[in-house]
């Protein structure tokens, strides 16, 4: 009875909230089950302010909410660039990628990102293509899903006091209930309302650490000069380093973090998949103008939260905290006298968790089913829908038992997520959009190469090089350390693309095929 009298608000609103959820799972569960095209991509007929809604809760996840703002933590305010990065793409999804994808796919009929490889290339490797982009989502989610799984279930055992497995268990279980429900119709406008809720969230958040310790002045004159502790197994004292620019983090791993994050704002099929599903080009002028507004504020607001935080907590807490920075919002919350804020926050931040799951669901289920197993054995739409749904729920089982083990930190399973399909997908995509020279071989190839280096580099440099004795006298190895795996790899898939369509130039489609897609 304690406990409910103490946390009978955050449990009050985070019922309400997953009855809603369910709710519209249930509400579009009849019209999303009538063919492919209406699960799929919500039959292309939803307006431009649900759209970048959706797109701005999709992007802007767990991952930044609990991840990034409590990264902040241990690398200072500095770590708000990163967010400068994730802005700049996001313009750039909107004003180069979106308006192309959404016309051409609606001319060759594409429904998902595996296929509109198939259908734009029309080449020898085209199946082979839609195959292993199929295999990249399902690789590369699956550090993803984990990660966000992993931020939320911090947060209801840092607040709830829920054990770790079943706060897990329920953000993805939950999650999955309502996108198998409603497939892309009740993601999308789930994720709008979602996004109003995040929006709100982030203000409030910000809001917390100055009114616990008595005003914006008090609070930085705190951070300015702090006597807590950095991260790793050579403490020292933080001084002025959370105000100091790249004092506590090197800039070439917050560039790191900024492109490979960022750039699955312009790879990413959760997010490009956005582009399908809009009505008419006037919502997509409107979606284009208002998504980097709603990301350029809530980023303002988060990413050097968890420098803020240091006001909030006392000597022995930071130097925990410092090293388990996924749990620094969770902190903070439980600090937070008023439970209303702290339900509001909790509300919020789940739906952050949420967004971004039932999206990357819902792009598993579409790839293993309609762009794997339909290239080999062809299936009715009935089949297709039934049998997405099912991949669904056993790969959140799957999802779910990494997350269990605790993988590595939000912040690193993320971007390493991104960063493999940025490599991966980028130049395909780019390429399919505007270059009438790409070829089938250059997109299959420059995939493969660019996923390979991207597990590569992380492999290697990233867990090999700094287990070398004597490392720091081997200069180039120390030097890489702080190098992210987007960095190599994105260069390395990009020359392969062009040099290798360049070599194949006669396998480029037909002229009337090439005036279908760029609509001259």
């Amino acid at each position: 009875m304690e406990y409910l009298a103490d946390n009978w608000i955050v449990l009050l609103l985070m019922g309400v909230y997953s009855v809603l959820c369910l709710g519209a799972g249930w509400w579009f569960q009849k019209r999303a089950s009538t063919g492919v095209k209406e699960y799929f991509v919500a039959k292309r007929e939803i307006p431009g302010w649900v759209i970048a809604l959706a797109f701005y809760s999709t992007f802007i996840s767990t991952n930044t909410y609990i991840g990034q703002a409590g990264h902040a933590f241990k690398a200072g305010l500095c770590w708000a660039w990163v967010g400068i990065f994730w802005t700049a793409f996001c313009m750039i999804s909107w004003l180069v990628l979106g308006p192309r994808l959404r016309r051409q796919t609606a001319a060759i009929g594409s429904l998902t990102i595996p296929d509109y490889f198939d259908f734009r290339y029309k080449s020898e490797l085209s199946k082979a293509i839609r195959v292993l982009s199929a295999f990249v989502i399902l690789f590369a989610t699956m550090w993803y899903m984990a990660g966000i799984a992993k931020g939320c279930a911090h947060l209801l055992e840092s607040l709830l006091q829920i054990r770790y497995e079943y706060g897990a268990f329920l953000i993805i279980f939950l999650t999955c209930a309502y996108t198998v429900c409603g497939g892309m119709y009740s993601v999308l406008w789930v994720d709008a309302i979602q996004g109003l809720m995040m929006f709100v969230v982030a203000i409030i958040m910000v809001l917390i650490p100055v009114v616990y310790v008595g005003g914006f002045e008090p609070l930085m004159a705190k951070v300015a000069d702090v006597t807590h502790v950095t991260a790793g197994a050579n403490p020292m004292p933080m001084g002025d380093g959370l105000v100091t620019f790249c004092s506590l983090v090197s800039f070439t791993y917050i560039l790191g973090i900024g492109l490979a994050v960022g750039m699955k704002q312009i790879s990413e099929p959760r997010c490009l998949i956005r582009f399908y599903s809009v009505d008419n080009a006037r919502s997509m002028k409107f979606a284009m103008i208002a998504t980097p507004i709603l990301l350029g504020i809530s980023l303002v607001c988060v990413m050097g939260l968890g420098a803020l935080v240091h006001g909030m907590t006392t000597v022995r807490e930071a130097a925990f905290l410092v090293n388990n920075t996924d749990e620094v919002i969770g902190t903070m919350l439980a600090k937070c006298d008023s439970p209303l804020l702290s339900g509001i926050c909790m509300a919020g931040l789940f739906a952050a968790g949420m967004s971004s799951l039932a999206s990357v669901t819902l792009i598993v289920g579409t790839a293993f089913v309609g762009d794997m197993m339909r290239v080999f054995r062809p299936m009715s739409d009935a089949r297709v829908v039934t049998g997405t749904k099912w991949t669904m729920v056993a790969y959140c089982a799957i999802v779910f038992l990494i997350a269990v083990l605790r993988p590595a930190g939000i912040v690193e399973l993320t971007a390493f997520s991104g960063a493999v399909f940025a490599a991966s997908f980028f130049p395909a995509v780019f390429g399919g959009l505007y270059l009438r020279w790409g070829t089938g071989h250059g997109a299959f190839y420059s995939m493969l190469i660019g996923m390979v280096s991207c597990v590569g580099w992380r492999l290697t440099v990233k867990f090999w090089g700094p287990t070398l004795k004597d490392v720091h006298e081997i200069s180039w190895v120390s030097a890489l350390k702080d190098v992210h795996e987007i960095i190599p790899s994105f260069a390395v898939s990009l020359i392969a693309y062009v040099i290798i369509s360049r070599l194949t130039r006669g396998k480029i489609p037909s002229q009337d095929h090439l005036d279908r897609v760029f609509g001259t």
